[in-house]
């Protein structure tokens, strides 16, 4: 933790202490395997844990009741895709990947990006973060950029301001803007809520002073405040 975890000198005392006891929970009920002749040990167990059950704090929670599996590859790797474009024309190959998560299936990941984010921020950016965001949206149904948000805020709320965000996002990017969040949440809402979710663990004050309704979104689900109820001015956005 002390190595690979980012947050760990961060968190209040009474945080870390809830988190052991996630990463415990998640150790015991997830089954993790290694692809392409990949051995997982206790260290890619408790580093891929520790991220994943960030999300997890003062929440309840079931522990991405929807994922089982956590497979670990050494390296990126190829995965097979398919897309349709808007005139129907289907495109089939393969991609270079970090990470991908699946509705009712595993988490996928590449130690290397796990460690590399882990031991020095890229920006605001974590491919555990980011694929564990995407199990959150999966329990409401579907991945469509909302997670299930039950009573903690008015679901249309949340809405309008991911909607605007995602729009402001797209504007910015095709104008050639420098952003703060990730370029890749431009594909889809589903991908703009997980670099939102990156970029509020990873450089909350940051996304606060610039993106302050979006913070406030996604402060109110998660119950938690970490521009503010973290140590110092965190290391990771130092870092980045």
């Amino acid at each position: 933790m002390e190595r690979n975890f980012l947050h760990y000198r961060l968190l209040p005392e009474e945080d870390l202490q809830e988190l052991f006891g996630h990463i415990l929970v998640f150790l015991h009920e997830k089954k993790f395997f290694g692809g392409g002749g990949f051995e997982v040990t206790e260290e890619v167990k408790v580093t891929v844990a520790a991220y994943a059950c960030l999300l997890l704090l003062h929440r309840e929670t079931n522990y991405f009741p929807r994922m089982r599996t956590v497979v670990v590859y050494p390296t990126e790797y190829l995965a097979p895709y398919r897309e349709e474009d808007p005139i129907g024309v289907v495109v089939e190959g393969y991609q270079v990947r970090s990470g991908e998560a699946w509705q009712r299936g595993p988490v996928v990941l590449s130690w290397e990006a796990v460690l590399r984010d882990s031991q020095r921020a890229r920006g605001c950016r974590h491919v555990v973060i980011h694929e564990f965001a995407h199990q959150l949206d999966y329990e409401s149904g579907s991945a469509e950029g909302t997670p299930a948000i039950g009573g903690r805020l008015p679901a249309e709320e949340w809405r309008r301001v991911m909607r605007a965000e995602y729009r402001r996002l797209r504007r910015e990017a095709l104008l050639g803007r420098p952003t703060l969040l990730d370029r890749y949440g431009t594909t889809s809402p589903a991908e703009f809520f997980a670099v939102a979710v990156e970029a509020f663990f990873m450089c909350p004050q940051r996304l606060h002073q610039r993106h302050p309704d979006l913070y406030r979104s996604l402060a109110t689900f998660f119950r938690q405040n970490p521009a503010t109820d973290w140590h110092h001015p965190p290391e990771v956005e130092k870092l980045g």
